[in-house]
């Protein structure tokens, strides 16, 4: 005698196993995570100041190199 499963279902309808659920529940998980704001804490200013001395540099070494930056 066979008995139907509750087995999850996906978007497109088909049966998940439970291993299956829970990988799709770790996986959005973490697109949850990669998709939120990163907050930098700092001033950007101070890192607009340090590229500006890399290209400052960078043109005094090799001014027809970089001259368009």
């Amino acid at each position: 005698m066979s008995t139907k499963g509750t087995a999850a279902k996906s978007a497109s309808g088909a049966a998940m196993s439970k291993y299956d659920v829970e990988v799709e529940s770790r996986l959005k998980a973490l697109e949850a995570k990669a998709n939120a704001p990163v907050s930098t804490g700092g001033d950007t200013s101070e890192l607009e100041a340090k590229v500006d001395a890399i290209i400052g540099a960078l043109k005094a070494k090799m001014p027809g190199q970089f001259k368009d930056l």
